[in-house]
């Protein structure tokens, strides 16, 4: 059933509005989420409304017609509160006694003698109350060990690891803050200053012991406390940094680039819907296509233009160096300052899919590493990463993308995988920049996780002894960085307190879930196959 807005036909739609709009939802049924109003037009006497739906996914965002909208439940925007007004002058605001008595403070300033016009009044301080630290918690009596038996099943030395999860992480020890498991960014929260370890207590290259049970799957790593945690400069800052360099910043958002402003996308053989607003040449945001060559990104406003542009564009892969290849998978690095051109038309495109970050022209900084397929017509995009020529916080991924055509194939999980390989030879851990979407949170949770999983599972026993192994150990191993290491295995909520120190319990659902996930990864990188040399960026003046 369709709710019409005849109904309500006499009332005036505005922006900011809120009403409740039709939408088909993954399952193909009608639903009635609300939506504001951004933006109104009239094409051939029919009234579109561009809707913003509450709670979801700007990329969700559309055009709709008023046979679409319950008028019944119609909200208007509210007005903004005007600053009261003292003595009924605009702009002016209402007496405070601390104004008075500045006011007071400045008209005895005025009749001092000459002397003292120059000194400034000493503004009290306030008084600093000291506050108690939190009193440590004592630790948990320990527990009887057990008699060593080579018959004792897992359950048996620790009765309740799988089913009830007796062993909890004590937040009293716990200095890092975990991943979210809605799909959103991570939440950090500082270590508080009451929470100190104990000073028997190991770092993180402490080495860890894994104990092998009669299934080989089934394991317990114990982590030593990670107590340089504590320690800004390695542990995991109190916030995400927000001023990266492609972070976007959210107080220059208008109504213009909360805005679709591209139709359609016609990229080689694929036609793209854009999802958010790029800053393409205002004359193309009109068009029903924008035509883009796929080799050298050149956007064009006809068909006519692009048959023309292909008889003289000699490109049929990226601009630079291919770096790696395997198969009719292809890398090619290319220059923001060297091919400025192509780094900003691949910018213009990648913001139609990404939101979260800005657009600079300003290419110059920025490595490109342009993933292809390749068949008979050439090397066809199909996804792309930049990272800063020189990254003071270790940032190996500045943006990353998969084109639309080519998501839910593996593609996300191999660009994360070169960029890592790319660390590995460089000689460096790296870790992606904040803030990741939506979708690159979780395609680095993943990756993330099958990595640790795969190194913790391929642990074998050294002399008959139980194998051990370090944090620090895993970050140099995969390169990925020491604190995004915890917070995966945080994430996967495998890290438990039991006798005075950190374990991880590898679970059956664990083991197995990974197992399943590894068969459906058929591509991976081979670093045989990369033929890549790192440049020391900081001898060259201008890049």
């Amino acid at each position: 059933m369709t709710k019409m807005a005849d109904s309500g036909s006499s009332v005036e739609i505005v922006e900011g509005c809120r009403l409740p709009v039709l939408r088909k939802n993954q399952e193909h049924e009608d639903e009635w989420p609300l939506a504001e109003i951004l933006s109104v037009k009239e094409v051939s006497g029919r009234k579109l409304y561009y809707v913003h739906y509450i709670d979801f996914n700007k990329r969700l965002d559309e055009w709709v017609t008023a046979d679409r909208l319950d008028m019944k439940k119609l909200q208007f925007p509210k007005k903004e509160a005007k600053t009261p007004t003292k003595n009924g002058l605009p702009g002016s605001r209402p007496s405070s006694p601390e104004r008075e008595l500045r006011k007071s403070l400045d008209l005895n300033l005025q009749s001092a003698t000459a002397p003292s016009r120059g000194k400034t009044l000493p503004t009290p301080k306030r008084k600093v109350e000291p506050v108690p630290l939190v009193p440590q918690v004592p630790p948990a009596p320990p527990v009887a060990s057990l008699p060593a038996s080579t018959e004792a099943s897992p359950a048996a030395v620790y009765p309740a690891a799988r089913e009830t999860n007796t062993f909890k992480t004590r937040e009293d020890h716990d200095q890092i803050s975990s991943l979210t498991t809605n799909g959103t960014a991570r939440r950090l929260i500082p270590s508080q200053p009451g929470r100190k370890r104990k000073a028997n207590c190991g770092p993180t290259d402490e080495m860890i012991k894994v104990l092998q049970y009669n299934k080989p799957q089934s394991a317990s790593v114990f982590l030593p406390p990670p107590e340089d945690s504590q320690d800004s400069s390695d542990g995991i800052p109190s916030a995400p940094r927000m001023t990266g360099s492609l972070v976007s910043d959210r107080s220059h958002d208008d109504i213009v680039t909360r805005m679709k402003n591209i139709e359609c996308i016609e990229l080689g053989r694929h036609r793209l819907k854009p999802w958010y607003f790029s800053p393409y040449p205002q004359e193309l945001t009109s068009l029903p296509i924008l035509y883009l060559c796929e080799f050298c990104l050149k956007y064009l406003k006809s068909l006519k233009c692009l048959q023309r542009h292909l008889t003289k564009c000699n490109l049929r892969h990226p601009p630079g160096n291919e770096i790696y290849r395997k198969g009719t998978i292809s890398f090619f690095e290319i220059d923001g300052r060297k091919n400025k051109n192509y780094s900003q038309n691949l910018c213009l495109l990648a913001k139609c899919f990404l939101d979260h970050k800005t657009l600079y022209y300003d290419t110059d900084p920025f490595l490109f590493y342009v993933m292809t397929e390749y068949d008979s017509k050439g090397f066809h995009i199909v996804g792309y990463f930049s990272k800063e020529k020189e990254s003071t916080e270790d940032y190996n991924v500045a943006c990353i993308l998969t084109l639309p055509p080519y998501q839910r194939r593996g593609y996300g999980k191999l660009l994360i995988e070169f960029s890592y390989e790319l660390s590995k030879v460089e000689g460096k851990t790296g870790t992606p920049e904040k803030p990741l979407s939506d979708l690159g949170l979780l395609s680095y949770r993943s990756y993330w996780s099958q990595t640790i999983l795969e190194i913790l599972m391929d642990l074998k026993p050294d002399n008959g002894e139980r194998p051990q192994i370090t944090i620090n150990e895993i970050s140099e191993i995969t390169s990925v960085k020491k604190e995004d290491v915890i917070s995966t295995l945080q994430y996967l909520n495998l890290i438990n307190y039991y006798k005075g120190q950190y374990i991880l319990t590898l679970s059956e659902d664990i083991v197995d879930g990974h197992e399943r996930a590894m068969q459906k990864r058929h591509t991976r990188i081979d670093p045989k196959c990369l033929h890549f040399t790192p440049k020391d960026w900081s001898k060259r003046g201008k890049w």
